[in-house]
């Protein structure tokens, strides 16, 4: 099933039917859907496309299978060239029109040291012949951003780059449409966004049944996707003792370094940079505080990990003495909902991303989370969402629950947004799941329905 990716199918078919050249990178994460998308998109396209899969191999290791692939799509007999410039020479002879897919690059660009591979690319997509297109996709993302450096010999070559990434809420509930608001953001809080984990669900069954068979067992589908997959890459060359701490939180440098009993020597800065790169962990600030570093957090950034790491880590001896559904019960299930409405604060921040590209808010200049310090009553918190607006800020709270808020839950929260001292404030909202008892012209008011219409 192909849903979303609506700005990527249309940019790649776009390439795809120029009449200029065409050399366009691809990078995302493991199963985020980079070969479903280029699949979608070579339906259009008139001519042979050759989609080779690199290998961990050597560099002529790799050539054979790619002369192999090459000879399989064109229906030739096993073809050789002394190098790979001659393969697109000859390529640039045939008579029809050529889309090569070198999908997984970065195990080509490896299997050469100092960019050689890379160099190689250069020339020949500086070469390349009329008929013949060229995809590089890659799932390293460390690795393929380094093809973006300026000193790399591909920069500047890419007629196009495309990032796929995991889906944001919304595109999520494509994969569950008739769920309820509720609901939907229970999938999304705990599961994330990647279409490879949201085709393994089973949406009609509750969220429980999915946990116990998916990620609570050691040989579960999911289970096995972070432990063999998502975390393959990191265990190589990272702590991971950097994800246990995050957890479920989110959590400042010195937090952190704290935490691992390490010293300041320069080495988690390196990690937790390169993490960031992997879109493994991303950095977070309130909007008032960019400038200050001892309001920068770390947190998990993809949902499904970060459930991983909040409840399963470590923890397989027990789960494996108390099954997955007695462990469900004691261990998960009394702070589940709790864990969900962190993360729906993140749902209400996409939602306002999703209205500020359709050009629904004017006059909003920036929205993020707002840290208060309150010197006289020796207090400080952050706040949900806030939108900016010049020097005016309009405040939302974010209730993950079924039953409607009353008018006066909204009258005492907005009564604390109002003690907050030397700031403007504008207006007062609530984005809640389950909707309101009441209506208002007073507060700005979010149900769930309005998450998923895209209505403010």
């Amino acid at each position: 099933m192909f849903v979303g990716r609506e700005k990527e199918l249309a940019t790649l078919k776009e390439q795809l039917s120029s009449s200029t050249k065409t050399a366009v990178l691809i990078y995302g994460k493991r199963r985020v859907g980079k070969s479903t998308l280029v699949a979608q998109a070579v339906q259009d396209f008139s001519g042979v496309v050759i989609n080779h899969l690199c290998v961990q191999s050597t560099y002529e290791g790799n050539l054979e299978l790619l002369y192999r692939s090459v000879s399989r799509a064109l229906s030739l007999p096993s073809l050789s060239f002394s190098h790979v410039f001659d393969l697109f020479e000859f390529l640039g002879q045939q008579d029809q029109d050529i889309l090569v897919v070198l999908d997984e690059y970065q195990y080509l660009k490896q299997s050469l040291k100092n960019g050689e591979i890379d160099s190689y690319l250069q020339t020949i997509i500086d070469t390349l012949p009329p008929n013949v297109k060229i995809i590089l996709c890659g799932s390293y993302i460390s690795v393929m951003k380094e093809l973006l450096d300026e000193e790399n010999p591909l920069f500047g070559r890419m007629s196009a780059i495309i990032h796929v990434k995991d889906f944001d809420y919304y595109d999520a509930a494509r994969f569950y449409p008739k769920l309820p608001p509720y609901h939907k953001i229970a999938l999304y809080g705990v599961f994330g966004g990647s279409p490879f984990v949201l085709e393994s669900l089973d949406v009609e069954a509750p969220l429980q049944d999915n946990l116990e068979r998916l990620l609570l067992p050691s040989t579960g589908i999911l289970r096995t996707h972070i432990e063999s997959v998502m975390l393959k890459e990191i265990q190589k060359s990272f702590d991971v003792r950097i994800l246990e701490v995050l957890g479920n939180g989110k959590k400042r440098y010195s937090d952190i370094l704290g935490l691992l009993g390490g010293q300041n020597n320069g080495l988690l800065d390196k990690q937790l940079k390169s993490l960031m790169d992997m879109e493994t962990i991303t950095k977070t600030y309130p909007i008032n505080k960019a400038e200050d570093k001892k309001k920068h957090f770390y947190e998990i950034e993809d949902n499904l990990m970060r459930t991983y790491f909040a409840f399963l880590f470590g923890r397989t001896p027990l789960i494996d003495r108390l099954g997955e559904h007695t462990f469900f019960e004691n261990e998960i299930a009394p702070t589940l909902t709790q864990y969900i409405s962190r993360r729906y604060e993140e749902v209400v921040r996409q939602y306002f991303v999703r209205l500020a590209h359709a050009g629904k808010l004017p006059g909003v200049d920036d929205f993020g989370t707002y840290w208060y310090d309150d010197p006289v009553t020796k207090t400080n918190g952050e706040f949900d969402c806030v939108l900016k607006r010049g020097d005016t800020l309009d405040f939302f709270e974010c209730k993950y629950r079924k039953t409607p808020m009353e008018k006066g839950e909204c009258e005492a929260e907005e009564q604390q947004v109002r003690s907050i001292p030397n700031v403007e404030i504008g207006m007062v909202g609530f984005a809640c799941t389950g909707g309101f008892s009441f209506k208002s012209k007073t507060y700005k008011l979010i149900t769930g329905d309005k998450l998923y219409k895209l209505t403010f």
